[in-house]
């Protein structure tokens, strides 16, 4: 049955993608929209398919599944339901990074300061990884330096845009989250780490299983928490730092969908980590579109309509009862 709904989950997702490419502030027809994959002869609504949506659609996979990969992840490792990527720092650091980046060292672009952002995203991880213990690092210490840091990043990133206006016009969109600004080159850059990080989090699926049982358990199943810590926190770099560089930090991605894939899977990370790789991708995509759809001509960012959606979800795990432990 996990299979087939596997299956089906892909099917939801090629539907969603086409809707991507075809739903925006100009609707394009689905023959227009194939011949513009196709046959592309470089005038009308080809170029609005190969040059605008194709890119955007994809830029909304990748970050989807990246998203959704380092959510799951990050709630095994630290055996928290609600924690979610930016626990550990990562939204926060490449935030940091790229406010540097363009409030001084005037940095325009986005194919400049991606650069960056994944750069502050990997240290703020390693910074989180040391203060936590390193080698002797609990999910409790983890946690902990990672809000700690966060707190203190986002306070510099605020400081400095009230400081510096140009610096506030270039990132109000970044901020909020965006596919937006979607272009081949950006996609390209970020692409080969979201590919090593996919890798990774799936080879830590059954390593991942048996720390989900505690430290002892794990243990005499034979698996290496520090290692595996390790190397899970280099997955969430990877993953959540490519993301986030290339769209912005866009939150609750990765708290609700693995929420969502482990009532339909149940906890086994071997099912748990394909399922969310396919479904986070759905969830993006579809709030790029309804973002496009309800402000027409304009668009709201698929950040805020994440978030919108998230946060009501998030206050019903919070209030839940008998809320499932990882």
């Amino acid at each position: 049955m996990r299979a087939i709904g596997l299956l089906v989950s892909i099917g939801v997702l090629a539907l969603v993608c086409v809707a991507s490419i075809a739903i925006g502030a100009k609707p394009i027809p689905l023959a227009d929209v194939w011949h513009g994959l196709v046959a592309d002869e470089g005038v009308g609504n080809d170029v609005i398919v190969r040059d605008v949506r194709l890119p955007r659609t994809l830029l909304g996979l990748i970050a989807g599944a990246a998203l959704g990969l380092a959510g799951a992840v990050m709630q095994a490792l630290t055996r928290n339901p609600l924690a979610e990527p930016g626990l550990l720092g990562v939204n926060a650091g490449a935030s940091a990074a790229v406010v540097t980046a363009i409030s001084f060292l005037g940095v325009t672009s986005i194919t400049g300061y991606v650069w960056f952002a994944f750069l502050g995203a990997a240290v703020v991880s390693v910074l989180v990884y040391v203060l936590g213990g390193s080698r002797s690092a609990t999910p409790v210490r983890l946690a902990l330096a990672g809000t700690a840091i966060t707190a203190v990043l986002y306070g510099y990133v605020n400081a400095v845009q009230l400081l510096d206006s140009a610096a506030l016009d270039r990132l109000r969109f970044w901020t909020v989250g965006s596919l937006a600004s979607a272009d081949m080159a950006t996609i390209g850059k970020v692409a080969p780490f979201i590919g090593v990080g996919v890798l990774l989090a799936l080879a830590l699926a059954r390593p991942l299983n048996a720390m989900e049982l505690g430290d002892d358990a794990a243990r005499s199943l034979g698996a290496h928490l520090n290692r595996t810590r390790a190397l899970s926190m280099l997955c969430v770099t990877l993953l959540c730092g490519a993301a986030t560089a290339a769209c912005g930090p866009i939150i609750f991605v990765g708290l609700m969908i693995p929420h969502l894939v482990r009532a339909i899977t149940g906890p086994d990370m071997r099912w748990v980590l394909p399922y969310a790789m396919v479904l986070a991708p759905v969830l993006l995509l579809a709030a790029d579109v309804v973002g496009r759809m309800v402000s027409r001509p304009a668009e709201l960012q698929v950040g805020i309509v994440t978030a919108l959606i998230g946060g009501p979800v998030f206050i019903h795990l919070v209030r839940r009862k008998k809320m499932a432990q990882l």
